[in-house]
């Protein structure tokens, strides 16, 4: 028996530091590449819906702090027609209704359809709910699951996905993702890319990609972050309102964690607090989005979501060429925020390419220390860079030689992440890799929570489970 013990205790210590003892890899993979441009207009992924003024490019998103709520959007484009949803837990049974708002924009000289977004509030905790949008026959009918409450255990299944746009490569992410079980999808920036076109075509594109995600985005909420290619910066068209397009179409639940801004926000959600940042808005100290999360970390409570996780567009840590050093502003002003407040993982995108880092940091240095380096850091976040989705403009496949220190795993090619959190203590994380059809689970590993495993909880842990195991022995 006392051998058998010692075993656990060695196992568990292999555990704590599972994640920062492996060697760092650059996959030698090679994919088959698949054109990088996007899909052809009149294929099955873009159908307009049937009937008159049928709803399409139906999506959801958390609509409140704390998961009890969702805001229903959808476009309708011959007329305004109503705002209502009906709802309720028996498909087919709607026996209640929330009454919505519609808007529409213009860009350039394109006039998008008739906008619609609509809240449900004082939902129940893990209910499958059955909504509906539209009226008569050109109705359209749909569903999504509620999270468990709020609790320390609750389990949960996060996909991640960046980059996405909409080639066949962009679909092979999506079709891998939907059959992965995830719950939510936490998406890391850059949606549509429709700024690669030029005048109707932007909003055009706007449409064909709500139409392409619908097929998952109807049935689960999307929680939105927005990257450089929303920021639609486009003088030459007249169009110089930032962001005009995605916050008409894409509503976040920012007042709800007392934001000033739909680009930056939080939610909780099951066992798990996300914080949503914009690498693209102000951030340097008392700014608006400086001071929000200064106070938003004050609300975190890791004895209710022990899981704390930042989703950003660019990377603060990325051993590519490309986009290089693009997020070392961030990082010098939120890094030591992210240390000090035990951040479990920081998700970014941005970079079109795979790439994991050990737990390090770099809020040593400064501009007289001279010690420039990360270093290992246990009380550090992983960042993990999920930015590729498979859009038109292709892979980042040029790596820094030699691989960086900070860096554990990095692959140039396509695909998504998933995040199971088990309980308060351990999740799993998967990248999968899409090659050719196929999903590969090519980076995966046991995550250890940064608050519940600390030293001190780490030794009770160990404690406790060697006390329940001596028990069994005993008894058995």
């Amino acid at each position: 028996m006392r051998s058998f013990l010692r075993l656990i205790s060695i196992f568990f210590v292999l555990l704590s530091y599972l994640e920062n003892t492996f060697a760092g890899i650059t996959s030698t993979f090679v994919r088959s590449q698949w054109p990088s441009v996007d899909i052809p207009l009149d294929n099955e992924v873009f159908a307009v819906p049937k009937g008159h003024n049928a709803p399409q490019q139906v999506h959801i998103t958390q609509g409140d702090y704390d998961g009890k709520a969702v805001i229903i959007s959808w476009v309708t484009s011959d007329e305004p027609g109503s705002s209502e949803v009906q709802y309720g837990t028996t498909k087919g049974q709607y026996d209640r209704s929330a009454e919505g708002n519609g808007t529409s924009y213009t860009f350039y000289k394109y006039k998008s359809g008739y906008i619609h977004r609509c809240l449900l509030d004082g939902l129940e905790y893990d209910t499958k709910y059955y909504y509906k949008v539209g009226s008569g026959v050109s109705s359209r009918e749909f569903w999504f699951q509620t999270p468990p409450t709020i609790d320390p255990d609750a389990s949960y299944k996060f996909g991640i996905i960046g980059d996405l746009g909409q080639t066949h490569n962009s679909l092979s992410t999506l079709q891998h993702y939907m059959v992965s079980g995830a719950q939510a999808v936490l998406f890391l920036g850059d949606l549509s890319y429709a700024d690669r076109y030029k005048y109707n075509d932007v909003g055009l594109r706007w449409d064909t990609w709500g139409r392409f995600i619908e097929q998952s985005a109807a049935f689960q909420p999307w929680i939105w972050c927005a990257g450089n290619h929303e920021i639609e910066y486009m003088p030459d068209m007249e169009e110089i309102d930032t962001f005009k397009s995605y916050l008409h179409r894409y509503p976040t639940p920012y007042l709800a964690s007392k934001s000033t801004s739909p680009l930056w926000y939080a939610i909780r959600r099951a066992s798990a607090h996300v914080i949503v940042l914009s690498s693209y808005s102000s951030f340097v100290k008392y700014t608006l989005q400086w001071m929000w999360l200064r106070e938003e970390f004050k609300r975190v409570d890791r004895e209710k979501t022990p899981w704390l996780i930042v989703l950003m567009h660019v990377p603060l840590y990325n051993s590519n060429d490309v986009h290089f050093m693009e997020g070392e502003g961030m990082r010098a002003v939120f890094e030591k925020w992210f240390v000090r407040n035990r951040v479990d993982i920081v998700f970014a995108g941005h970079v079109h390419a795979y790439e994991r880092s050990y737990r390090i940091s770099n809020i040593q240095y400064n501009v007289s220390s001279g010690d420039r380096d990360p270093v290992p850091d246990k009380f550090a976040p992983l960042y993990i860079t999920v930015g590729d989705g498979g859009n038109q403009e292709g892979l980042a496949g040029r790596f820094s030689d030699p691989q960086p220190d900070y860096s554990a795993f990095r692959e140039a090619s396509y695909g998504h992440s998933t995040l199971e959190i088990k309980n308060r203590t351990h999740a799993f994380y998967h990248w999968n890799r899409n090659d050719d059809g196929k999903k590969v689970a090519t980076d995966s590993f046991i995550l250890h929570n940064q608050y519940w495993v600390s030293s001190s909880r780490r030794r009770k842990l160990k404690k406790r489970c060697s006390r329940s195991i001596a028990k069994e022995i005993v008894t058995g």
